[in-house]
């Protein structure tokens, strides 16, 4: 089979354990693109960390991010956009306030939450973002009415809690709220987005304009956020550091993220 398309998850995939990646891995990024293959960034990430990324990778390819939410084009305008409604960014608040889980939510550029936690940032902000003034803000908010009265999208919302119990029970709350999804990309987290939103979702409407067949598609992931799009894909592959719910339903199994599983996956199928 010739692939002309591999989507890559970011964190705990294309991201080594370091939140870096590899020689080895930009230089199959690299090769790749160089054989006219689209490689493409699908993540669960607000969109101007994936372009971020993308600019220090020289990956001047469309981007699904915020899990299938917005996807750009090469020239990173928007071509496709589903934020969740506002009478659900209002229950689903309620609802992590009542369960007093840290949470934060996001539009294309900037994060939105009632508590500033410094690590939050530190996480998604590169040296070479800050240094070249492409970093990430925290707005702070008391009421989420300044939110939904301003006509800003929310993408997706991210509940981070080390207590699986508070997040199973939060989980639980939140299938009662119409028009979302529920999805996972940590252990200790949990996303929700439009019901509409999905990696696989993302990543069928992107082939569908580049007139790319699922058959002709590598998908890599390791987690729960991923399975919709590995499934969708002619070869969806999970990497060994995943989760087991995603390894299942997997064609193979690549070698871990720090192991340059991804660039092994480009150097057999693509190169």
């Amino acid at each position: 089979m010739s692939y002309k398309l591999i989507a890559i998850d970011m964190d705990g995939t294309l991201l080594n354990s370091k939140g870096t990646v590899s020689d080895r891995t930009r230089q199959a990024i690299y090769e790749a693109g160089k054989k006219g293959v689209y490689v493409v960034l699908a993540t669960g990430r607000i969109l101007k960390s994936a372009i971020n990324h993308s600019i220090e990778l020289n990956l001047n390819r469309p981007i699904i991010s915020s899990n299938g939410a917005i996807i750009v084009d090469e020239k990173k305008n928007i071509i496709y956009e589903r934020p969740m409604k506002l009478e659900a960014v209002e229950k689903v608040v309620k609802l992590g306030q009542s369960e007093n889980i840290y949470y934060h939510f996001y539009d294309k550029d900037s994060f939105y939450a009632n508590t500033y936690i410094e690590e939050i940032l530190s996480f998604y902000n590169t040296e070479d973002s800050k240094k070249n003034a492409r970093d990430i803000k925290m707005n702070i908010f008391q009421d989420i009415n300044e939110i939904t009265s301003n006509d800003i999208n929310v993408y997706k919302f991210l509940f981070i809690d080390d207590n699986r119990n508070k997040l199973d029970s939060l989980k639980e709350k939140l299938m009662s709220v119409e028009n979302i999804s529920v999805c996972s990309s940590w252990g200790n987290n949990l996303e929700v987005m439009d019901m509409e939103v999905s990696k696989g979702k993302g990543l069928e409407y992107l082939c569908n304009r580049l007139n790319v067949s699922s058959d002709q598609v590598i998908a890599i992931g390791d987690n729960e956020n991923d399975i919709s799009m590995i499934q969708y894909a002619g070869l969806g592959v999970a990497m060994g550091n995943g989760v087991e719910k995603t390894k299942s339903v997997a064609d193979l199994i690549a070698k871990t993220n720090d192991e340059d599983g991804v660039a092994k996956i480009i150097e057999k199928y693509i190169l």
